[in-house]
C-alpha cells in the first residue's frame, strides 16, 4: 500500500467520491448481512448513538450534500439528532438503502464543489470504521479506502492549519506529512500503523495500540477539537 508523501498542488476532485464508493462497496454488503439486533449495538466512538444512529447520520449528511441543504447549523449536534429522528420510523433496510444511494450520488456533487465538502467524505469513511468496530468486524479505519483516506486526512489537516507531523507508517510504503508546515515549529513524529494515526487525528480511542509520538501531544492531533 502506498500514499504520497507530498500532496499535489492541484486538488483531485474525484478523490472524495472514489473514497465513498470504495467504502460503499465494502460496507453495504456487510450491513445487509447483519441481523436487526446488531443495528442497536452502541458505538463507542459516538456516545449515545447506536449503529443505526450512526448510519442514519451518515446517510442524512450525504443527502444534504446531494440536495444542497447545507445552511447554518447543519451538522451541529441538534441538526444531527433531528436527522436521525426523522428516520426513526424506517426499517434498518431502508436506512441502508438510503446510505447506499447517498454514497453513490454525493461524489459528483462534492467533485463540483470548491473542496470545502471534501472532509465530508473523510468523515463518512471514519464513521464506517466506527460501525465496524461496534460490530466486532476487522478493518476499522483501514481497508481498501485507506490510501485515499490518508490523502484526504493530509489535505484536511493542512487546510485547517493542523500541527505539522511526519508519520512513518508500518503498513504504508511512503511517509505521510500532516498539518501545516512552518518554520515556527518543527514537525512532530509518529511511528505506528495507519489506523492508529487515523484514530488519533479523528478523536477515536487508541487503547492498547502500539505507537510512538514525539514533539506533539495526542490532543493536538485531534482535528475535531
Amino acid at each position: 500500500m502506498t500514499t504520497p508523501a507530498d500532496l499535489p498542488d492541484v486538488r483531485d476532485p474525484e478523490l472524495p467520491g472514489r473514497l465513498l464508493t470504495t467504502e460503499r462497496d465494502a460496507l453495504v454488503p456487510l450491513l445487509r448481512s447483519r441481523k436487526d439486533e446488531d443495528f442497536a449495538l452502541p458505538v463507542a466512538a459516538c456516545p449515545g448513538w447506536t449503529v443505526r444512529d450512526v448510519l442514519a447520520h451518515c446517510s442524512s449528511a450525504l443527502v444534504r450534500v446531494v440536495e444542497g441543504r447545507l445552511g447554518e447549523g447543519v451538522f451541529s449536534p441538534e441538526s444531527n439528532d433531528r436527522d436521525i429522528a426523522e428516520r426513526a420510523g424506517w426499517t434498518n433496510a431502508q436506512v441502508v438503502d438510503e446510505l447506499e444511494r447517498a454514497m453513490t450520488e454525493a461524489g459528483p456533487v462534492i467533485a463540483r464543489s470548491d473542496g470545502g465538502l471534501d472532509s465530508v467524505a473523510l468523515g463518512e469513511w471514519v464513521h464506517a470504521g466506527d460501525v465496524r468496530e461496534a460490530l466486532g468486524e476487522p478493518g476499522a479505519y483501514a481497508g481498501p479506502g485507506l490510501p485515499d483516506a490518508l490523502t484526504l486526512l493530509a489535505v484536511v489537516t493542512r487546510d485547517r492549519g493542523g500541527v505539522p507531523l511526519h508519520a512513518d507508517l508500518d503498513d504504508v510504503d511512503e511517509p505521510l506529512k500532516l498539518g501545516e508546515a512552518s518554520g515556527e515549529r518543527p514537525p512532530g513524529r509518529f511511528i505506528g500503523d495507519a489506523a492508529t494515526l487515523v484514530r488519533l487525528c479523528m478523536g477515536r480511542p487508541v487503547d492498547g495500540a502500539a505507537y510512538e509520538l514525539a514533539g506533539v501531544e495526542e490532543r493536538e492531533l485531534n482535528i475535531l477539537g
